[in-house]
């Protein structure tokens, strides 16, 4: 695999999380999170189901969100693109929260019957939970979160290597001038100066001979004058 491709392949993994993420939040929220059974002592028991568009209100738009993520993913580099993967990390964890709940807690009757908009003579006689809608949006907010996560290591690891090729530049130039600065008859090195092992390689990579107290670039001495 060459090293574009493997850039291609992890710029699509968060891609793909958010796409999964999205379509599992959109999904729990076209399913029936409670189902309400109720009685209002004058005709028969009435039964209202709950979606999660109702149930827990935020998964649609969470997942509308979410879509657009992947194309802002595109358009963003550096410190915004790290500010995007803390707000789609802040969704994940928004989403998972009425999951948890449910899961947790379980439905009130009030809650429910407040919900399904039943006539205040009801009586909630029974509330049902269904627990697929909650692992379905709990999957899809931790493929969220691994999005985020994905991308603030992708954004750190790209800065990272962009520093790791400009600092062979960066000390030669500094050993350069220190060179320079250090045979000049009118200014002594300072202290602490004292350029190291690795600093006199970068130096003589840059041209300039760190024994060379005249300060003549070594390129210049070798090549000499143009005829």
């Amino acid at each position: 695999m060459t090293e574009r491709s493997g850039r291609r392949a992890s710029a699509a993994v968060p891609v793909f999380l958010l796409v999964l993420a999205s379509a599992c939040l959109w999904g729990a929220s076209r399913m029936t999170w409670v189902r309400v059974t109720s009685a209002d002592g004058l005709g028969e028991n009435r039964t209202d189901d709950l979606l999660g568009g109702t149930w827990a209100a935020a998964t649609t738009p969470l997942a509308l969100v979410l879509l657009a993520a992947v194309a802002a993913s595109f358009a963003v580099r550096g410190w915004a693109s790290r500010v995007l993967s803390v707000a789609i990390a802040v969704v994940a964890v928004a989403a998972a929260v009425p999951a948890v709940r449910l899961l947790v807690v379980g439905a009130s009757d009030s809650e429910a019957a407040a919900l399904a908009e039943l006539p205040a003579r009801a009586q909630v006689s029974m509330t049902e939970v269904s627990v697929l809608p909650a692992i379905v949006t709990l999957i899809g907010a931790s493929a969220a979160l691994a999005a985020a996560v994905v991308s603030i290591r992708k954004t750190v690891a790209s800065q990272v290597l962009s520093s790791k090729y400009d600092a062979p530049a960066v000390r030669r130039d500094e050993v350069a001038r220190r060179v320079r600065g250090s045979s000049s008859d009118d200014a002594a090195p300072d202290e602490g100066e004292d350029l190291t092992e690795r600093m006199m390689w970068d130096a003589l990579d840059a041209g300039e001979d760190p024994t060379d107290e005249s300060g003549t670039p070594r390129s210049s001495e070798r090549d000499g004058p143009l005829r």
